[in-house]
């Protein structure tokens, strides 16, 4: 097992080289550096101007020495022009050259300057990064019992009423996407249309005072979405356990049908589910984009939107570097959760 972590964990750290520098490429095309270039010098510039301004800045290095400085292992990009300044990544207003270090990438913990918001990328990500965890404890603590139960019963009745009931149910809500469900309970709760002033349509104050009033509505939209998906896989997985040879045989014996499906089924069947619950932390801070942006709730997605609207290149790369991990963690989790869960499973 202590292998298995080991060589995952070497996987992921590649994974994430490769992954980030793909966005690193993306994120710095031709057509984003000249509106940076742009934005940070004038609007009138002349493709010639902004050659130069792109030049002096360091902006035309190659790509993979770009990145190697952006991840901080190779001498950061310096320039001293006639007047004195000093242009390049690590360079600070007041500091003379002997000062200024000349490594300070992401491995030095310096994530770079936020052109939009005008502060450290570091220091905005996990500010938002914080408001997102809060919104995806509310929906896991409320989407993921409320989804096993709806599968457990009605894998427990395949074929009856109740298990049609609820799996039309499942099915409706993974149907239906975050900003119609959303539309449609900011309409129903919270709007003139229909008088039920229940909640608050717009999530701002959650950021400084969580209350039932301003947190409902953005935590049932995500729930709705991703319960559905839970709801049929452990429906699925719980009605091939219900035919299993095993549980036929505790039938035979007489062991009532509730001992069955706790001690005997239950377990089983979570297996399968286990990883695709994994699997939701990933889509929840990704999938926040809409919520956030549709409830006024600046967390993590709302940040990312921004980045991408505004070319907030720094931005949008320390986003990248976040979804990628996460990505990757819950993955490594989920596999070593799932061989604990399955003694069946040999690592080798």
């Amino acid at each position: 097992m202590f292998r298995f972590i080991l060589r995952r964990l070497g996987i992921t750290v590649i994974s994430v080289l490769c992954l980030t520098f793909v966005v690193f490429i993306l994120t710095n095309l031709d057509g984003n550096l000249v509106k940076l270039a742009k934005f940070l010098g004038s609007q009138r510039m002349s493709a010639e101007q902004v050659d130069t301004w792109l030049d002096l800045n360091g902006f035309n290095q190659p790509d993979v020495i770009r990145y190697g400085e952006w991840l901080g292992v190779l001498p950061s990009y310096q320039l001293v022009q006639d007047d004195g300044k000093i242009l390049g990544r690590c360079t600070r207003p007041g500091v003379s050259l002997e000062d200024t270090p000349r490594y300070c990438g992401i491995f030095q913990g310096n994530w770079g300057w936020s052109v939009i918001f005008r502060e450290e990328v570091d220091s905005i990500i996990f500010k938002r990064l914080a408001l997102t965890g809060w919104l995806m404890l509310y929906v896991m603590l409320i989407m993921v019992p409320i989804a096993l139960v709806i599968g457990i019963l009605a894998g427990m009745r395949e074929g009856t009423r109740t298990d049609r009931t609820l799996s039309t149910f499942s099915i409706i809500t993974t149907a239906t996407p975050e900003y119609v469900s959303g539309v449609l309970l900011v309409a129903l709760f919270s709007s003139n249309a229909v008088g039920l002033k229940w909640f608050k349509g717009s999530a701002a104050s959650a950021m400084e005072n969580i209350t039932f009033e301003n947190f409902t509505l953005p935590v049932a939209t995500m729930a709705l979405y991703g319960m559905g998906y839970i709801a049929r896989m452990t429906r699925a997985s719980m009605a091939e356990v219900m035919t299993s040879q095993y549980i036929r045989t505790a039938r035979l014996k007489g062991v009532s049908f509730t001992a069955i499906v706790l001690k005997h089924a239950l377990r089983n069947a979570l297996i399968a589910p286990f990883t695709v619950i994994m699997l939701q932390f990933p889509w929840l801070l990704t999938g926040v984009v809409i919520v956030e942006t549709l409830f006024n709730y600046k967390g993590f997605g709302w940040t990312l939107v921004q980045a991408a609207s505004n070319n907030d290149i720094n931005l949008l790369l320390g986003c990248s570097i976040i979804a990628v991990i996460v990505v990757l963690i819950t993955q490594l989790i989920s596999d070593i959760g799932y061989v604990f869960l399955n003694p069946r499973i040999r690592v080798s």
